[in-house]
């Protein structure tokens, strides 16, 4: 017996909202039938939604969902439509209204910084209420750029008044010993990231600025042993190359008035055989302290590319069946 096929008529009136909830080339919309097994039409002014009831009711919601992000912000990604429909799966489309408010700051290109995902959202109300917070999880979570969005709001609203960006330099498989230059040009690649990061959340002039009267530091994580570091915003990244030496160094640096922020992914340990991550054990030293709190984000919080998603669901299908 064949089931029954519905049509959902959504009332939309300005064609711009229509225009940007289907996309280039119609592919927000293609991704939605091709999921829901629905067939979507475009027609003066409304969005017709056919298949069966299930389906349509779904489609029905996510799509008022994207409009409504729409409405706000004038756009629509790829990355919000695939996390929308996420949520809406779970029954958690209410949740949209949540992210879509939570402005950190506004980049100098007039980018906005928001959380994504519901567990960025976590994350960025830790480092609200806490001053030591743990960031972990895979490549591309957002860990590293949305505290350093949540540094450059403290630093503007006075609340601290410098920002320390720090990486243990461990080599991922080369050695440092062989690089050409002195200790600061061995060192750069592996702050890369950070400056790269901060440059684009404060623009070319501002960054430079700021560089130059030392309201910003960009330095291995070696330069912070014998430091006192008050009312300072401290980002220690690849937290997962410390040793528990060093870990323990570092959050004993923060001084009155700081925040640190310790961002790392536990599955990417470059360490030496013999060495134990000091990002894997310090949250069995310090999971019931007042104060510090863990975030752990995973493959849902990935915003960067469809296939960065995926390839972390395949590295832990794989290391899953390696260690059975």
């Amino acid at each position: 017996m064949e089931k029954e096929t519905l049509q959902k008529i959504i009332e939309i009136g300005d064609n711009d909202y229509t225009r940007e909830l289907f996309g280039d080339f119609d592919e927000n919309i293609k991704l939605i039938e091709k999921t829901f097994n629905v067939d979507i039409v475009s027609r003066e002014g409304e969005i017709r939604v056919i298949g069966e009831e299930i389906s349509t009711n779904i489609v029905e919601k996510l799509i008022n969902k994207l409009i409504h992000i729409i409405k706000k912000q004038g756009k629509l990604n790829k990355q919000e439509v695939l996390y929308t429909m996420q949520l809406v799966l779970e029954g958690q489309e209410d949740k949209v209204r949540e992210l879509l408010d939570d402005v950190i700051c506004i980049t100098s290109s007039g980018k906005s910084i928001k959380p994504k995902t519901l567990g960025q959202k976590r994350y960025v109300n830790a480092i609200k209420e806490n001053d030591i917070v743990f960031g972990i999880g895979p490549a591309g979570t957002g860990k590293t750029y949305l505290a350093m969005a949540m540094a450059v709001m403290a630093f503007k609203n006075k609340e601290i008044n410098k920002i320390i960006l720090t990486r243990p330099a461990v080599e991922a498989g080369e050695s440092l010993g062989f690089l050409p230059g002195d200790l600061q040009e061995k060192v750069d690649p592996y702050l890369r990231p950070l400056y790269d990061a901060m440059f684009d959340i404060l623009g070319a002039e501002t960054y430079s600025k700021y560089m130059e009267r030392g309201l910003i530091e960009v330095a291995p994580l070696a330069y912070m042993r014998g430091r006192t570091l008050d009312s300072s915003f401290i980002i220690l990244d690849e937290a997962q190359n410390t040793t528990n030496e060093q870990m323990k160094m570092f959050l004993t640096r923060l001084g009155f008035g700081s925040k640190a922020i310790i961002t790392g992914d536990i599955t990417q340990i470059d360490l030496p055989k013999g060495k134990t991550s000091g990002l894997k054990q310090v949250s069995h030293v310090l999971d019931k302290i007042k104060g510090i709190e863990f975030v752990y984000l995973d493959k849902r919080d990935v915003v960067r590319h469809q296939l960065v998603q995926r390839i972390i669901e395949a590295y832990e299908k794989f290391e899953n069946k390696e260690q059975k």
